[in-house]
């Protein structure tokens, strides 16, 4: 496909996204199929121009003084990929599968938008939902702020892996992956980072050699720290409460050294499939499974009933609303609704209760999301302790990178792409007496 045609597929997709409102994975893949001349470069080339419109949707569209997929598309390209007028003209040629070459009108917005884009609300000069703006005020403290943090969240993100203690070294790593420009990341130090690609094509790294003997997983920078500011040690019992597929897992039995008992569970034992394989390629042998059956729901049987106010730590990566990770998911900000919000906060309350359950007296509790919204982060932990009065704000684990983040209440932690170059976690840890 040429250029241009790859510009009439993304506006093709993004029209479809904003008139049946759906995931632009699905919008995607419908694409793919009813275009199977489109080869694989092709798909990857449209993907990301698809995701850099939803990361700039409304600064491009405010600009452009248009919000159709068309209008979406130019202002990206020009906000996004820093493309003039004359490049952007180029694309929309009209030859071929080209789109229609511009309007008049269009030039005139390519010229003068971004004049009227500097006097636009902030939402739509930091590409969030406008409903959100109080909280992230809040989390933040002016509109300078927040846009320094929504702007770093409109970035590509890198991809970044965890060196697996329990089979390799990071120099061992580094080296391994030194063609694809692998350099250690700035806090972890178990971290490494690949650079974003420039097409935004991610890096291919289940086919390394290093991949396939468990020498290293993918895993954010942010969630790696996150693990290690729990302070998880050989020989104590810990429960990874909220397992999912098995990435804070597995960096807790690193840190174990594979000593003491791990145990892993999830509210759907359906997420926790992929975390047997995960799990046989790191040699992690102190992992412990505890699958429910079905869903568990609030009043069923507790899958660790049996250690019952003995984990010596629990963590909690607790279900939230993702606003941390929108660098990586940019689709996920405009499917984002308060009564989404709201269930959520819900849902952080059961898993805390039964966390605490599961602490034994002395215990640790590390609650842990990938939200920037205080309504699931300072909100959540003051709601639960004034529920559970037995518990009280605990340090977070001392650790040879500090705290890259915003200090909260309590001794708890926000990290974030502006101040860590992470994806965005919040971390509080609390102490049962």
């Amino acid at each position: 496909m040429t250029p241009g045609a790859r510009i009439s597929a993304a506006i093709e997709v993004v029209a479809d996204i904003e008139a049946r409102r759906r995931p632009a994975p699905d919008a995607l893949r419908d694409w793919g199929l009813a275009h199977r001349f489109a080869g694989s470069k092709d798909r990857a080339a449209i993907a990301s121009l698809v995701y850099d419109c939803l990361r700039r949707r409304l600064s491009a569209g405010f600009a452009m003084g248009d919000t159709g997929a068309r209008a979406t598309v130019i202002g990206m390209l020009a906000l996004e990929r820093a493309m003039n007028s004359e490049q952007i003209a180029a694309l929309f040629s009209g030859a071929g599968y080209a789109p229609p070459p511009l309007s008049a009108g269009e030039l005139d917005a390519l010229a003068n938008g971004w004049e009227r884009l500097g006097k636009a609300p902030m939402h739509v000069r930091g590409d969030f939902p406008e409903w959100i703006g109080p909280s992230l005020l809040r989390a933040f403290g002016d509109e300078a702020a927040v846009l320094a943090e929504m702007h770093a969240l409109v970035g590509r993100a890198p991809v970044d892996i965890r060196v697996n203690t329990l089979k390799a070294e990071p120099a061992k790593v580094l080296e391994a992956l030194s063609w694809m420009g692998a350099v250690p990341a700035p806090h972890a130090p178990d971290a490494i980072r690949l650079p974003p690609p420039p097409d935004g094509r991610g890096q291919s790294l289940q086919g390394e050699e290093g991949f396939v003997r468990g020498w290293f997983e993918v895993q954010d920078e942010g969630s790696q720290m996150a693990a290690l500011y729990s302070g998880a040690r050989p020989g104590q019992t810990v429960v990874d409460l909220c397992a999912g597929a098995g990435g804070k897992t597995l960096a807790l039995a690193a840190m174990m050294q594979n000593q003491g008992r791990l145990l892993a569970t999830d509210v759907d034992g359906r997420r926790l499939s992929a975390i047997y394989d995960r799990l046989d390629r790191s040699g992690a042998t102190c992992v412990e499974v505890r699958a429910p059956r079905g869903r568990w729901q609030p009043g069923g049987p507790e899958p660790l009933e049996d250690i019952a106010g003995q984990a010596d730590l629990v963590l909690v990566d607790a279900p939230c609303t993702g606003t941390g990770t929108w660098r990586r998911n940019p689709d996920a900000k405009w499917r984002l609704r308060p009564g989404g919000l709201a269930e959520r906060v819900k849902d952080q309350q059961v898993v805390l209760a039964r966390a605490a359950a599961l602490t034994r007296p002395g215990g640790r509790l590390v609650y842990i999301t990938c939200s920037l919204l205080p309504e699931e982060n300072d909100d959540a932990v003051a709601r639960f302790l004034q529920e559970h009065p037995a518990f009280t704000p605990a340090p977070l684990a001392e650790t040879g990178f500090g705290r890259p983040g915003h200090e909260r209440a309590g001794g708890a932690l926000q990290l974030t792409p502006a101040r860590a170059g992470t994806d965005g976690f919040y971390v509080a840890a609390l102490v049962r007496a």
